[in-house]
């Protein structure tokens, strides 16, 4: 934009200047044919003088004293003087007088004098000596309209070189969310080579997470035949007390086991987009908890989704309002751009607001605001917020009417990078 603006102030300049040249040029072209002309006319005719030599744009006559008693003061008239000379060799050396006045439509006339042989003087009155050319203003209309197209057409190729960049910039964006993207290879030489790189990175990462999850499973795999056995050791004893402190433990770490599976089951997680009634899949998932959730239905609310992912995070969310709480509503409402969202409220001691990014960090528990025999190891929310992430959906956490906390989930849309997740 700043060159283009460059370019047409440039070109104006230059083209003024041309136009000041011309102008002058043109000028004393017509003088100077006009006083050689003059004399000869005034020699034969001299009272066709007048009539013979005016024109529209140049008065002529004949009289005893010179229109332009002496030179003028302006900086264009010694170089007037010179051109017209040089277009009429033969006028060098005479008396030649120029100067320049406003006219009466306000622009400059050139008016001069010539002394004649017979000590006479030929006046002439050249119009609007200021004013520029058609050519001019042709020339500088062209200019502008072809920097103005130069510009567009500036814009329109920054735009194309940049999209690549753009569309980098967003791919990371969602591999930062957990994504997989595949990263179009096109474009110059370098961002080809970037977009092969961050194919590449993914594939390492999605080789990592991958690995990560094929471990724990044979961890928690081989964790569970020694749990197995502390369960029957636990019924087996005789000391019910400690039979039972057992018994807790291994349910304890059976849970935990549980948990972790979840949480690390929602890094690669893959869902197909489908139309659901929210209200028909919040029951469903409610169901197994009695009377203790309310779902407040909304018949008829349906939109297109990933199911699993939101099935998932309901329930967690569900869980947790029973775990810090005596009930759990679950409301339904619109965006104002339309996209659905699910809302459980609980009637617990709810969340500080200073808590609510802190919460969704693994494993984080607030002690002072839940007690520490509470169950759960801190996995539930950070699992749903994973997930609403990883498929372009939304996590939010606000307080709930009965002074408890209200976590609502924003159901992801099938955008193309989240199905590819």
């Amino acid at each position: 934009m700043g060159l283009g603006v460059v370019q047409l102030t440039a070109s104006l300049l230059f083209y003024q200047y041309i136009d000041r040249q011309t102008l002058r040029d043109d000028h004393a072209r017509r003088i100077a044919e006009l006083l050689v002309v003059g004399e000869r006319v005034d020699l034969l005719a001299p009272s066709r003088v007048s009539p013979v030599m005016s024109t529209r744009f140049l008065a002529a006559s004949v009289a005893k004293e010179p229109r332009a008693p002496h030179a003028g003061h302006d900086a264009d008239l010694p170089a007037i003087t010179r051109e017209i000379e040089r277009w009429e060799p033969a006028l060098a050396g005479k008396a030649l007088r120029l100067d320049r006045v406003r006219g009466g439509t306000g622009e400059d006339d050139l008016v001069g004098s010539i002394r004649l042989s017979d000590g006479r003087w030929l006046n002439f009155r050249s119009s609007d000596i200021s004013s520029m050319w058609p050519v001019a203003w042709r020339a500088i209309i062209l200019t502008i309209v072809s920097t103005t197209g130069l510009m567009l057409l500036g814009l329109l190729l920054l735009h194309r070189l940049a999209l690549p960049l753009r569309n980098l910039a967003n791919a990371a964006n969602a591999i930062g969310q957990g994504q997989r993207i595949d990263i179009a290879e096109h474009g110059p030489k370098d961002l080809r080579g970037l977009a092969k790189a961050m194919n590449m990175m993914q594939g390492r990462i999605a080789a990592l997470l991958q690995e990560q999850a094929q471990s724990f499973e044979a961890i928690s795999h081989d964790l569970r035949t020694p749990l197995a056995r502390q369960k029957v050791l636990a019924d087996l004893l005789d000391d019910q007390e400690l039979a039972s402190m057992l018994a807790a433990n291994v349910d304890e770490m059976e849970a935990l086991l549980a948990s972790l599976q979840q949480f690390l089951r929602a890094q690669h997680l893959a869902a197909q987009p489908e139309t659901v009634d929210l209200t028909e899949l919040a029951e469903a998932i409610a169901g197994p908890f009695g009377s203790a959730v309310t779902v407040h239905r909304q018949p008829g609310f349906t939109t297109t989704t990933f199911v699993e992912p939101v099935a998932i995070s309901l329930a967690v969310l569900i869980e947790n309002a029973l775990q810090y709480g005596h009930r759990a509503d679950i409301r339904f409402a619109r965006t104002q751009d339309g996209r659905a969202t699910i809302s459980v409220e609980d009637d617990g001691p709810g969340l500080s607001e200073d808590h609510f990014q802190a919460v969704l960090d693994p494993f984080f528990r607030l002690d002072q605001a839940r007690a520490r025999n509470t169950k759960g190891f801190g996995l539930g929310i950070p699992t749903a917020h994973r997930l609403m992430t990883r498929f372009q959906g939304d996590l939010s956490f606000a307080r709930s009417s009965a002074g408890g906390l209200r976590a609502t989930i924003t159901a992801p849309l099938p955008t193309s990078t989240a199905e590819g997740a």
